[in-house]
């Protein structure tokens, strides 16, 4: 559960990745003239097995039968979408990147609104969330498009211009608001395949996701980001039930469609498919997060197998890809086109039996009541906090003698949450295993003490805890279980070698592996020259 906490003036985990060998550093005999790469959010590896050994003549199971599986893949901590989906196309982890979640805290920003940066305190939250958008309530982020939903195909490709600037983070440097792209502290293989000349497209759940563009701002053509936490016709939002999630990423797979016949997203203008294209799918992580939907359980059954919600939706999803396929055969890109599917995070608890739900509130409420008491005249001691299946803290003060004292706090807090039934189930260490403090969580997250944007508290929650303050999701995802990180990587296409590597692997490795395919020079990405991330095996 997110919560933000404004401050009263302003309101060794090796982790970065470190793989073998780095990528050639001369532009490779290109191999495909397209990659469609296609990121299903919470689909885990072992869901991915189960469903191609229930389904062999599925389009899954010709993807994993056709190309390479890779089948211990690995995302980044934290697990969330935003360092999940900016790792595939940078190569980075968040210490290189600077993207630790799509909602934070930069202690060397000003908060949003800021317009006299002189003598301003530094220290804002940095939402890159829905809360951007122009109009989140509407599907087009208030573009103003007729007949929406379906209509939302017309959506504009440059969403930067859906963003209230009056809602980000001001540099104190310029005085100018921080716009997503412009956080990022690498760069993409958008942004490499675009100044190769080459065209670039991307459909995503939020206008925010503009971060994707690179430093550069210009990296996609075509950027397709219909906003998921709009309003549905269904009620609630887009991911309320699963069947308003399915009609919401059809969308995406339409443009999808539309580009690989050499259209826009829209289908209304001639474009020519892209080299670099692709999508998310959210259905199977609400399949996955859902107590129950459409009349079907949801989540996981007793042994860890998908319920019938979630079959259903990998069903459905299989349907999506195998359209996809069967188009770029019928346009006769099939020779020509590298897939790769993967996925920005998985989900936990894959066990229900493990689930217990803790409203983080009255844990934060505590620790600041008790950190005011030993410091009279102090304010709040937590500046922001995302606590999803993990906890996020950034502090107001980040003394050594604070962190300690938040983590001396969390650690001795026990209480009782409730279970998959909505039982009582105690807890204790307020649902974590480890916290790491301070010093310790710049270390863990492999950055210098100090790092304006590094948590100050990062808290490895227990197994099967999910911070919420209700009972409306089942499994969760943002943190270092391995139910979060353990996603599949298949690529297939021109040249790949078909059979299973069982070496572990990143996500991250995704970024250079296209570039190699497209003939490109992946030791062009930075974050390959900083981590020396290795192209796929």
């Amino acid at each position: 559960m997110r919560k933000r906490w404004i401050r009263a003036a302003a309101a060794g985990a090796g982790l970065l990745g470190c793989t073998a060998a780095l990528a050639p550093a001369a532009q490779a005999q290109p191999k495909s003239a397209h990659v469609l790469l296609l990121s299903v959010d919470g689909l885990h590896q072992a869901d991915l097995d189960w469903y191609v050994a229930k389904h062999p003549q599925s389009a899954l199971a010709s993807l994993v039968r056709q190309g390479t599986d890779y089948d211990h893949a690995s995302t980044p901590v934290p697990s969330d979408s935003f360092p999940g989906m900016v790792a595939q196309v940078t190569g980075g982890n968040p210490a290189t990147t600077g993207v630790y979640y799509d909602d934070t805290y930069d202690t060397a920003l000003l908060p949003a609104g800021t317009t006299t940066c002189a003598g301003a305190k530094p220290g804002a939250e940095v939402d890159y969330t829905e809360d951007l958008d122009r109009d989140k309530t509407a599907i087009d982020a208030g573009q103003g498009l007729p007949g929406l939903p379906a209509g939302v195909l017309g959506m504009t490709g440059m969403p930067r211009s859906l963003l209230n600037p009056a809602a980000l983070p001001v540099d104190p440097k310029t005085c100018k608001p921080v716009y997503p792209y412009q956080d990022l502290k690498v760069n993409t293989v958008f942004e490499v395949a675009h100044a190769a000349g080459l065209r670039t497209a991307w459909s995503d759940k939020h206008p925010a996701y503009d971060i994707l563009n690179g430093p550069s701002g210009t990296g996609i053509d075509d950027l397709f980001t219909p906003e998921i936490n709009s309003n549905a016709p269904a009620g609630g939002d887009w991911s309320t039930d699963n069947a308003s999630t399915r009609t919401y990423d059809g969308y995406k797979v339409k443009a999808v469609l539309n580009e690989i016949d050499g259209l826009d997203h829209s289908g209304t203008r001639q474009a020519g498919t892209p080299a670099v294209f692709g999508m998310n799918f959210q259905s199977v992580s609400t399949a996955q997060k859902l107590p129950a939907s459409d009349g079907k359980q949801g989540g996981y059954l007793a042994d860890g197998t998908p319920g019938p919600l979630l079959t259903d939706t990998l069903g459905w999803l299989d349907q999506q890809v195998g359209a996809m396929t069967a188009e770029l055969r019928t346009r006769h890109l099939a020779d020509d086109t590298t897939i790769v599917l993967s996925a920005k995070h998985g989900q936990s608890p894959t066990r229900p039996s493990a689930l217990t739900r803790i409203d983080d509130g009255p844990l934060l409420d505590g620790l600041n009541s008790a950190w005011r008491a030993a410091h009279p005249g102090s304010g709040d001691l937590v500046a922001h906090a995302v606590d999803d299946d993990a906890m996020l803290l950034w502090l107001t003060d980040r003394s050594p003698a604070a962190t300690e004292f938040a983590k001396t706090y969390l650690l001795a807090r026990s209480g009782t949450g409730n279970d998959i039934n909505g039982a009582p189930k105690p807890f204790v260490h307020s649902g974590l295993t480890t916290v790491y403090a301070g010093p310790d969580a710049a270390r863990y997250f492999r950055v210098a003490p100090g790092d304006s944007r590094v948590p100050d508290i990062m808290g490895v929650a227990q197994y099967g805890i999910v911070y919420t303050g209700g009972q409306k999701k089942i499994a969760e995802h943002g943190g270092a279980a391995a139910d979060d990180r353990a996603v599949p990587i298949v690529v297939d296409g021109p040249g790949v070698h078909h059979g299973t590597v069982t070496t572990s692997v990143e996500t991250t490795q995704i970024a250079p592996t296209i570039l190699a395919a497209l003939g490109l020079d992946p030791t062009a990405l930075r974050a390959v020259q900083l981590e020396h991330t290795a192209v796929l095996p």
